[in-house]
């Protein structure tokens, strides 16, 4: 298990019968807390159910628990689940398919700030995009604080949570899209072509995008600088991005 006890903000459930009937009943789980030490009785049967299904759990003291605790009940287990139901990818490019769209799509690499993934979701939206990909590890869910900050685009939004990003890069390469990776040492974003099936790789907020990712991209846009600050926020990086994209579509010849 993995050895992480933050608070990921999201809605939880507390206590073994609630979070084992969550599993059995196929309720979308995002990370399941377990109680630091042996594991034992419905405790194991929980982590043998979480794994079987790929769900990420980790592992964190008793007074952490109670900390986090808000029924003051955890009998050793908290399972959060997100605020908005998660879409498969295919999902995503059905959708498109369904509107006669090429699909347009924002891959997400380790975005960790709730804000920025609901101000990103608040623009894809608007935007026209038709599904956001975000990772199942190092990244933010969909949490109450993203939800808020979305102003309501998380009810319109499909947003996958995907266990490679590489793999669904490929995948979205097969179904016919272009993959943009945004990086400061790609070509100007508004040289670049973004008019047909499109996906565009957003980075992490200090970092950017990972080695391996940038590598399984096709081509890398940037976004140039003129001031003295070297970098953009990256629900900011995204929008320009985005609006490039729709200015291409709509208003190109």
């Amino acid at each position: 298990m993995d050895n992480e006890n933050e608070d990921l903000g999201l809605n939880q459930l507390e206590g073994r019968n609630a979070v084992l009937e969550a599993l059995r009943s196929d309720r979308q789980i995002d990370k399941i807390l377990f109680k630091k030490g042996e594991i034992e009785g419905t405790l194991k049967v929980i982590l043998a159910i979480a794994k079987e299904k790929k769900i990420v759990v980790s592992e964190t003291s008793k007074m952490k628990l109670d900390e986090i605790s808000t029924t003051n009940n955890h009998q050793g287990v908290i399972a959060y689940v997100p605020s908005a139901k998660y879409y498969e990818v295919e999902d995503i490019l059905d959708y498109a398919k369904s509107k006669n769209e090429p699909p347009f799509v924002i891959i997400l690499d380790e975005i960790t700030d709730p804000h920025n993934l609901g101000a990103i979701m608040r623009t894809a939206e608007v935007a026209g995009v038709h599904g956001i990909i975000i990772p199942k590890r190092r990244s933010v869910s969909l949490t109450s604080v993203v939800s808020k900050t979305s102003a309501g685009a998380i009810e319109y939004m499909r947003v996958a949570k995907v266990t490679n990003i590489n793999q669904t890069i490929k995948q979205l390469k097969d179904a016919g899209l272009w993959i943009a990776c945004a990086d400061m040492d790609g070509t100007d974003y508004f040289k670049s072509d973004l008019k047909g099936a499109l996906g565009v790789v957003i980075g992490n907020e200090g970092s950017g995008v990972s080695r391996l990712v940038k590598e399984n991209c096709d081509f890398k846009i940037k976004i140039p600088m003129y001031g003295k600050i070297s970098s953009l926020n990256a629900s900011v990086a995204a929008s320009l991005i985005m609006y490039e994209a729709v200015r291409q579509k709509h208003f190109m010849i």
